[in-house]
């Protein structure tokens, strides 16, 4: 297995901090608090072997007020990552944190010992501490075996004052990314790249090509890729989806705006947009 751990960078007060942990895992430092998003720390889904390490080990993490779970499919919402996230916390800090699903993934969740479980339709919002959070439209579907198909699925955008990202989730290319766009104004998007091949896969993924096209949509500031290079789930070669995405950068001149972190680096923003320092 590839990748060396990291322990995340600390921001200081007003700052935003986005920290890659692999896949679709990331750690969030915004308007005080530390959120987690679909964290996967496992070794193995079921049959799917992870090939590269969670670039943050647990135990390295802060205590965490809140994870944002985007749907139920096992490389986002893994149950012992979860339960160790709660133990964490609780030796920390001697409470547990809260998550927000959403609607009809409750049931998995209710008996882990969060402190609050806290479903959310699209365009439903919820508030932790001072951050709004609002749970977006997505193209993929939220079955976490084959026939519960009652699950939701969606992305987030959480927005602290000027300071605002989204992370989508999975998704095909939609109109609906046009929309956020114009509701929710990020700043930052989160796009996955990975799982495009075969083709029909792209009605439930996006390709690099396509994210771009999300990104464009969104009218965001910058763009951090994520869906890559942890899990084989679909035929293009591991190694593909990051420089065809920066190539696909450079001829729509927005390379300048795209922003890989590799597992474990942490950036750092004073306010949304505006990267201050960063740290490998």
């Amino acid at each position: 297995m590839e990748g060396t751990p990291q322990k995340p960078m600390l921001a200081a007060p007003g700052e935003l901090a986005i920290t890659f942990i692999g896949h679709a895992s990331f750690l969030l430092q915004i308007g005080g608090l530390n959120i987690l998003i679909d964290p996967v720390f496992a070794k193995w889904l079921v049959l799917i072997r992870r090939l590269r390490r969670p670039g943050v080990r647990l135990q390295d993490l802060p205590p965490i007020d809140a994870v944002l779970l985007t749907h139920a499919h096992m490389d986002h919402l893994n149950l012992p990552s979860l339960r160790a996230i709660i133990r964490h916390t609780r030796r920390l800090r001697g409470t547990a944190p809260i998550v927000v699903v959403p609607e009809g993934v409750e049931d998995l969740v209710s008996m882990l010992g969060f402190a609050d479980v806290r479903p959310l339709r699209w365009w439903g919002r919820a508030e932790v501490g001072a951050i709004e959070i609002t749970m977006t439209p997505a193209q993929h579907w939220g079955a976490r075996m084959m026939r519960d198909t009652h699950r939701g699925f969606g992305g987030y955008v959480l927005r602290y004052g000027e300071q605002s990202v989204y992370h989508s989730g999975d998704s095909g290319y939609f109109a609906g990314f046009r929309e956020i766009g114009e509701r929710l104004r990020p700043e930052i998007a989160l796009l996955p790249i990975g799982a495009y091949k075969p083709d029909g896969f792209r009605r439930v993924h996006t390709s690099p090509e396509d994210a771009l096209r999300a990104f464009a949509d969104l009218r965001a500031q910058e763009m951090v890729p994520m869906h890559y290079g942890t899990f084989r789930l679909s035929h293009e070669p591991m190694e593909e989806p990051l420089p065809r995405l920066m190539e696909a950068a450079r001829r729509g001149g927005v390379s300048d705006r795209v922003v890989p972190l590799s597992e474990g680096e942490t950036r750092i923003f004073a306010r949304a947009g505006i990267l201050e320092r960063a740290e490998r």
